[in-house]
């Protein structure tokens, strides 16, 4: 059995009390470290060598999850059912979560000759945002930009619907519009922003070269100022007005695959 470190039963303990805040609130932990519940994000976490500072779990849990837990070497924190359900934020974390180490990526992760960069321009749902990070590495993204206004990393449904993939693929978050705006131009970036009706028709864009696409908020779509600098592209649908974030840019991001061959790298 792994190595147990600490064994704690009161749900007022100041460790515990700091991982419920920052899971509570969507934020980090106060040394950047990000709060992932249940078992299939720490897998996936430990699957992809993620710096996982701590895992906190029950005495079931540990049974439960032995195989997982002595495929890493991180230190193990027991506590008590009780203490461990006033302190997840969900009530389906399963008994299990972790402190993992999370950094943003750099422009130089993300550009490159073909490169196809995904920028959430106020995309607010975590649902919606969770989705577009799965689709982006499931059809080859180099990575992707989360502007302000959108959603956050640390954001706990946002990384449940990851479902992992915000461990693989890199990601820059909190930029302004005029510092992406600054990087595209720079890196030759060809911008697309999905636009509900107006715009070339998806099939007809050359999203082939080094390209961003832009992706809406769910209510207001993509902002005047990077609509005004981007090329508008619509995704060609009958008997409905409009496609939800996820869906639109999991089309586009489809599109740009087959175009560049599926087995080709961006």
């Amino acid at each position: 059995m792994p190595l147990i470190t600490a064994k704690l039963t009161s749900a007022k303990n100041p460790f515990l009390e700091s991982v419920r805040r920052a899971a509570r609130a969507g934020r980090p932990m106060e040394n950047g470290s990000l709060v992932i519940e249940g078992p299939h994000l720490v897998g996936e976490a430990v699957g992809a060598d993620c710096g996982i500072q701590r895992i906190v779990t029950t005495a079931a849990g540990r049974e439960r999850y032995a195989h997982l837990l002595g495929q890493s070497e991180a230190p193990i924190t027991e506590v008590s059912a009780r203490a461990f359900a006033a302190t997840a934020s969900t009530e389906t974390a399963q008994e299990i979560l972790a402190l993992v180490d999370w950094h943003a990526a750099t422009w130089s992760n993300l550009a490159g000759p073909r490169a196809l960069i995904v920028a959430l321009d106020g995309v607010q749902d975590p649902g919606n945002a969770g989705t577009i990070v799965r689709s982006a590495e499931a059809f080859g993204a180099s990575g992707l930009v989360l502007l302000d206004g959108s959603v956050r990393v640390a954001n706990g449904k946002f990384l449940r619907a990851t479902a992992g993939s915000i461990f693989r693929l890199p990601v820059l978050e909190g930029l302004t519009r005029a510092e992406f705006l600054d990087q595209a131009r720079s890196l030759g970036l060809a911008l697309y922003a999905l636009s509900a009706q107006a715009g070339t028709s998806l099939g007809d864009a050359d999203l082939r070269s080094a390209c961003a696409l832009v992706v809406g908020s769910e209510g207001g779509g993509v902002s005047a100022e990077l609509r005004g600098a981007a090329r508008a592209v619509s995704i060609p649908a009958r008997k409905v007005e409009s496609l939800n974030a996820a869906v639109a840019c999991s089309v586009a991001l489809f599109e740009a695959a087959r175009q560049r061959g599926a087995n080709e790298p961006v």
